[in-house]
């Protein structure tokens, strides 16, 4: 039988729901908020052999008829998951991950199906939520309830689960997740927050938004607390209505045992200080040898047998015991690593212009890590069309992230981007989204794409870097430079040292993972990890402010490079001019079939797109090619009348047996009679004169009630050899087909008629 328990979340119902769907998994939660409904799974599985990880997979399953929608595609099915499931199940897991016991092996799949989309409410919060649900519903090791809320900094107050229209008017939006401590207060486990598109806008308009400064921030983060907590208390609740959960019985499965580490201790603890040195690859080259003269050690103290039964225990224990050595060294002496202080940043450069053939191109480097970011500018046509489960349906704005191997001396595969390229790239996107000129002002979609070319720690704050320097390149007017900062934590023994700009390796042996990206006015965006609980509030808004600090001598250091936005766009970008023509006039300007239209695109060589609301877009390497093309298309749309007398440079469009069809401006044609085509004479075929597609010059002779126009031909090439200009030929003179027809003399025409009745 069903369970079911409902509240008020922000402005909607929230209902949770278990016992229907889905029984034979281990756990299973149905969470509907508004109209939009997910089914969340938990399945375990007994541990692999030989693994020293944590199998946990989160996977997040778009279903197209949740939103009514018939997939794209030849096969008119689901595929590969979209990017917005990709970054959810990110979203997802990271929360999760820390929150399960440690020594907990066995493997765990979360599986979270959507069900209905109402195109107001996202469904990655109710998934989140209902994941957590199915996990602590299974009864495995899992410290939870984690609750998940999105915030809206909107009207410069902060609002609990805004729908997708109530954010087009945030100047901030955040997902938080947390869980309660053992003293019973929230703990922040992971942040996702984004300054939207339209920031920029409504900041410039005033009123009552509010930039989302770190102070600003730091206050939501405090408001989304109180908010976490209600949803813990909403899924305790309902547990409890389900009159509890049998949680499994587990065998931790620690990595090493006491004594292992014990005898790595003893061998490595002294020795280790001779191998933090401050570069990397030396560093690393003096820790493989300490580990190998470790492991011959270990061979001659336990034997053969006894190290080829703890040998897989080597590895993580030497790790352990680099990372409390470095630990201790940075808390007790404020020495990182590489031997700055903790709110150093690495040396720092940036270069421009390196890719001769490339719109906009830069190169960023902080420390060892090293990003190439090339800009592309197209037409709106190449903007990204969406077929997903949220409203947006384009994006003209793309960033692609890159990681090869090499990046850090490896080995490894090449292909499609995995889930860690993906989110590392929509996180330096959205970075940059709110600084973005709006289509309006600058007409192009732009593609940007990072490739990591060297990596010890923050490649996607580099990119962002990157990326700002690149769109200036391009001559992209982009509102203010963003540059972006990675912050890491050591948290030993209630002490707390918040690191600027961390390494690979402190990212790996630390607590905390909070990259901050920003103008010098404003954030973002912002990601946090956290690995540890207890962090005080006013420590996390430290860090924050110590993030601004960093990103400011990083903007000073991209200004140096290139002060502001290129006044032109390169040149080797195509060149776009916007008209606007009366929307019952589109028809006319792409004519039957695109006939008209392509002509303007085979004559100019220019690419138009043209929008319903009568925008066009003529874009084109050459400018003259979209000057040309927006001549011919504004006098389809705003045609000039056509008066006698005056004069036009025409083509002809047609040939007939009695004159030809000369084209004025586009949509009027008139004819000039064959007989003005033969200067005086007779013409057999009109032809001889003329042919379709010729250039002629004419004026108007007359214009009739119905509007038909007569032409005549202009210029010394029509002169008859008197001088005059052609006349209308004699009657008897005119073309067989043009004269008028003689009656023929009937046979019988003499005959007298007969009478019906007479006989014949």
């Amino acid at each position: 039988m069903a369970t079911t328990l409902s509240r008020t979340v922000g402005t909607q119902t929230m209902t949770f729901e278990s016992g229907k769907l889905a029984q034979q998994a281990d756990g299973s939660a149905v969470v509907t908020y508004g109209e939009t409904q997910v089914l969340a799974t938990c399945t375990t599985a007994a541990p692999r052999e030989g693994i020293d990880f944590f199998p946990l997979t989160i996977d997040v399953e778009e279903r197209m008829y949740a939103a009514g929608k018939i997939p794209g595609g030849f096969f008119r099915r689901e595929g590969r998951p979209s990017e917005t499931a990709i970054l959810t199940a990110r979203l997802t897991d990271r929360p999760m991950r820390p929150s399960f016991k440690d020594g907990y092996r066995d493997e765990v799949q979360v599986v979270v199906t959507v069900l209905s989309a109402d195109l107001a409410n996202a469904y990655d919060i109710p998934g989140m939520n209902a994941a957590s649900l199915a996990t602590m519903l299974a009864g495995i090791p899992f410290e939870g309830p984690v609750g998940t809320v999105r915030l809206g900094l909107i009207g410069g107050e902060w609002r609990i689960n805004p729908t997708f229209q109530q954010l087009e008017e945030a100047t901030f939006d955040v997902v938080v997740a947390g869980r309660r401590n053992d003293e019973g207060t929230i703990d922040i486990l992971m942040i996702e927050g984004e300054a939207p598109d339209s920031t920029w806008q409504l900041l410039e308009a005033g009123g009552s938004n509010v930039a989302p400064t770190e102070e600003v921030v730091a206050e939501g983060l405090e408001e989304a607390k109180r908010a976490i907590g209600e949803m813990i208390e909403f899924q305790l609740d309902f547990i409890a209505q389900l009159g509890g959960v049998q949680p499994k019985l587990f065998e931790p499965r620690p990595l090493y045992s006491d004594e292992t580490f014990e005898a790595v201790k003893a061998f490595g603890h002294d020795r280790l200080a001779g191998t933090i040195v401050q570069d990397k690859v030396e560093r690393e080259a003096a820790l493989d040898a300490l580990k190998e003269d470790l492991k011959t050690h270990l061979l001659g103290l336990w034997g053969d047998d006894g190290f080829a039964q703890r040998s897989s225990q080597i590895s993580p224990a030497f790790k352990d015991l680099q990372k409390k050595a470095m630990r201790a060294r940075v808390v007790d002496e404020g020495v990182r690593l590489d031997g700055r202080t903790p709110s150093d940043i690495r040396p720092l450069s940036a270069e421009i212009g390196l890719v001769p053939r490339a719109h906009g191109s830069s190169l960023f480097q902080r420390g060892d890590t090293q990003v190439l970011n090339v800009t592309t500018l197209g037409m709106l046509r190449m903007t990204q069309m969406i077929d997903t489960l949220d409203p947006e349906e384009s994006k003209r704005y793309i960033h692609h992230y890159n990681f090869p191997p090499f990046s850090t001396g490896e080995v490894g595969r090449m292909g499609s981007p995995r889930r860690r390229e993906i989110g590392h790239g929509a996180l330096a996107e959205r970075a940059l989204v709110p600084v973005i000129p709006p289509e309006e002002e600058f007409p192009y979609a732009l593609r940007l794409v990072s490739d990591v070319l060297g990596s010890n720690g923050s490649t996607s704050m580099a990119s962002v870097c990157a990326s700002t320097l690149s769109l200036m390149d391009a001559g992209v007017p982009i509102k203010a430079p963003v540059a972006g900062i990675a912050m890491g934590m050591i948290a030993e023994d209630g002490r707390f040292v918040t690191l600027t700009d961390i390494l690979g390796a402190e990212d790996a042996l630390g607590d905390m993972d909070f990259k901050v990206a920003g103008t010098r006015e404003f954030v973002t965006s912002i990601q946090l990890d956290m690995k540890v609980t207890g962090l005080p509030g006013e420590v996390l808004a430290g860090a924050l402010k110590q993030a601004r600090d960093a990103r400011l001598t990083i903007l000073d250091v991209m200004h140096e490079a290139l002060a502001e936005p290129r006044a032109e766009v390169n040149a080797k970008a195509p060149r776009i001019l916007t008209i606007t023509i009366p929307v019952d006039k589109i028809g006319e300007v792409i004519g039957p079939k695109g006939k008209r239209i392509n002509e303007i695109i085979a004559l100019t060589g220019a690419d138009i797109d043209i929008q319903d609301d009568g925008t066009v877009f003529i874009g084109s390497r050459e400018g003259a090619g979209a000057d040309e093309a927006a001549r011919m298309i504004d006098e389809i749309a705003n045609p000039k009348p056509v008066l006698v007398g005056e004069r036009y440079h025409g083509t002809v469009v047609k040939t007939t047996t009695f004159g030809a069809f000369v084209n004025l401006v586009p949509g009027r044609d008139g004819l000039v009679h064959i007989s003005k085509l033969g200067k005086g004479k007779r013409l057999s075929r009109v032809e001889d004169a003329v042919k379709e597609g010729d250039a002629l010059e004419v004026e108007v002779q007359e214009i009739d009630a119905m509007g038909k126009i007569s032409l005549k031909p202009v210029g010394e090439e029509w002169l008859t050899p008197e001088g005059e200009e052609p006349r209308e030929a004699p009657r008897g003179e005119r073309p067989r087909g043009d004269r008028d027809r003689e009656r023929r003399p009937r046979r019988d025409r003499d005959r007298p008629r007969e009478r019906r009745d007479e006989p014949r």
